[in-house]
């Protein structure tokens, strides 16, 4: 009930340790940002090496703990190194966010079988071999966690122009959150899935822009959206913090479209 008088303490994440995958792309990024604005210890995984230390000195200048880890969850050999990494730096796990993943879009008839198990190692199973061996230290520690995987509004729509693979992983993204929202229940973990769709990044900056190719492509997404604009990532922050914090300790196996309503319709 003391919550209840101040109820900003549930957001209170500062101190806590958290893993961030695929931490250069564009989710990652603005997930790094938020959690170290919340004065998180950080723990930043990505392939990228240049662009890993490029934000990890970033975040640095403005005050946060950070360690990087050269790696890409596709196995579970760098899972666990990522995981080890955390403990080295810091001792404990607190949050997981899987933010790595990739699309390929194509015409089914187009697409080989290769492009689209690419698709599902990187959505998909770099996913659940993320979250399993994030589940494990988590159990082991005893005091529960926080795991949010990213999903999209294609994770419940379909898209007309090539998405076979991007949909259907985004869709397995939204059953392995319901199935370990389930299974760790008792453990007092938590797993959510954030689902954005379109929001500003350096891959979606040519949608904001004023020729007409942006123009045309933002127009028809707009005639979607009830609230009328296309996401910022400080849209993000607010459901990413209520899904990392004891805000959401009640609040497991589900998926929050931060999409302006566009999946209401």
């Amino acid at each position: 009930m003391d919550l209840l008088k101040n109820p900003h303490q549930m957001f209170d994440i500062s101190g806590n340790v958290a893993v961030i995958t695929g931490a250069t792309g564009a989710f990652g990024s603005v997930a790094a940002r938020i959690l170290s604005g919340a004065k998180c210890k950080l723990v930043l995984a990505g392939g990228n090496q240049t662009a890993l230390a490029a934000i990890a000195e970033e975040l640095k200048q403005d005050g946060a703990e950070v360690c990087t880890v050269n790696l890409r969850p596709n196995s579970p050999e760098n899972c666990q190194a990522i995981i080890d990494a955390a403990l080295a730096s810091f001792s404990r796990l607190d949050i997981l966010v899987v933010a790595s993943g990739m699309n390929d879009v194509s015409p089914i008839g187009d697409m080989s079988l290769e492009r689209f198990e690419n698709v599902m190692q990187a959505n998909v199973t770099d996913s659940w071999l993320m979250a399993q061996a994030a589940g494990k230290q988590m159990i082991a520690q005893g005091q529960g966690g926080k795991v949010v995987l990213v999903s999209s509004a294609r994770g419940k729509l379909g898209h007309p122009n090539g998405y076979s693979a991007y949909c259907s992983s985004k869709h397995a993204v939204n059953g392995i959150t319901r199935a370990l929202g389930c299974e760790w229940g008792k453990e007092g973990i938590t797993v959510n899935a954030l689902a954005p769709t379109v929001f500003r990044s350096d891959l979606t900056a040519w949608m904001f822009a004023d020729d007409e190719r942006g123009k045309s492509t933002r127009e028809g997404m707009l005639a979607r959206i009830p609230i009328g604009r296309l996401g910022e990532p400080e849209d993000l922050a607010g459901p990413l913090l209520f899904l990392v914090s004891r805000a959401s300790d009640f609040h497991t196996g589900h998926t929050l479209y931060a999409d302006g309503g566009y999946t209401a319709g």
